[in-house]
């Protein structure tokens, strides 16, 4: 097994170290209460009264909309639409560009510029091994998200139908969203089931701390369908513990693909909790298992010679 931490983690260290350092000299200004001016008065107050006014609006549109009848769930229905698929997408799109950096921080974004989930799995090996690997493991290939597959799996989640290869939303690293993606369905219900993603990595590219790999993946459990806290869109909500489900992934592969071997980077990131792009809590370890599948057998459609 091998360490390595990526070169941002000494800067971001180093506060801690210094901040360890003030406290244990003990001086009387380093226990001295943080003072409140009156702008971050006025900015904490304007905060909650905005959030509160937000909320209050809602509840008027929406109980005012049903004094018209039918007629009003339908522009309730309709100001929703316009809402969370046209007007928050877009605000969040403006300002992520501002905000989030452009960069690798090992982790994927929505289309509307969002964080989305941690990248959690690296893959060393070609792509018809890792499609090898993936298959004999288990998984099914995720459809591509298409008007049909998009009816498909509303019509499938409503009547509570198998929908084994539903396609994923789309999550972006290097700036294009996943190659393909793998999930396995619980229970036959398509509301809850196993998915990884995978982006090849581009030529050259190196992890944080000089590692080369292939391939970057992101696993997931998606447990119930709801509603996303950033963009009021339905999607699929996902268990927070991503730990849990990037061991299953290498659970399987190591069980059906002995040639497969793992060696981890302990501490890639920093342990955390935070929410993805659906506003779904998460918390990690940090660490950043690489499987190597290069040495998985590839079936090939050829004759005998």
């Amino acid at each position: 097994m091998q360490g390595a931490r990526p070169a941002g983690r000494a800067a971001e260290d180093a506060p801690a170290v210094g901040g360890a350092r003030a406290v244990g000299e003990g001086g009387p200004s380093s226990e001295r209460p943080p003072r409140l001016s009156l702008m971050t008065v006025l900015d904490g107050f304007f905060f909650v009264y905005a959030g509160v006014a937000a909320v209050w609006l809602a509840w008027l549109l929406l109980s005012q909309s049903f004094e018209f009848g039918w007629l009003g769930v339908l522009f309730f229905v309709v100001f929703w639409l316009v809402l969370a698929y046209l007007v928050l997408p877009r605000l969040h799109r403006i300002l992520t560009t501002i905000y989030v950096p452009d960069y690798f921080i090992g982790r994927t974004r929505t289309s509307d510029g969002l964080l989305g989930d941690p990248v959690n799995l690296a893959f060393d090996g070609s792509e018809a091994a890792l499609h090898a690997a993936m298959t004999a493991a288990g998984w099914t290939r995720a459809d591509e998200v298409t008007l049909a597959s998009g009816w498909r799996i509303v019509t499938s989640t409503l009547s509570r139908r198998s929908y084994d290869e539903a396609p994923v939303s789309p999550l972006f690293l290097f700036g294009r969203q996943q190659d393909f993606a793998y999930q396995q369905e619980v229970s036959g219900n398509p509301a809850k089931r196993h998915h990884v993603r995978f982006w090849r990595t581009p030529d050259g590219w190196l992890l944080p701390g000089g590692r080369r790999v292939d391939w970057l993946a992101a696993g997931t459990f998606d447990r119930a369908v709801g509603f996303s806290l950033f963009t009021l869109q339905v999607t699929h909500k996902i268990d927070a513990d991503i730990d849990v489900e990037r061991d299953h992934i290498l659970a399987t592969l190591t069980a059906a693909v002995p040639s497969a071997r793992i060696e981890v980077l302990h501490d890639f990131s920093t342990g955390y909790h935070s929410r993805n792009g659906g506003g779904d809590t998460i918390r990690t370890d940090g660490d950043l298992p690489v499987v190597d599948v290069a040495a998985v057998p590839v079936r090939t459609t050829e004759g005998p010679s």
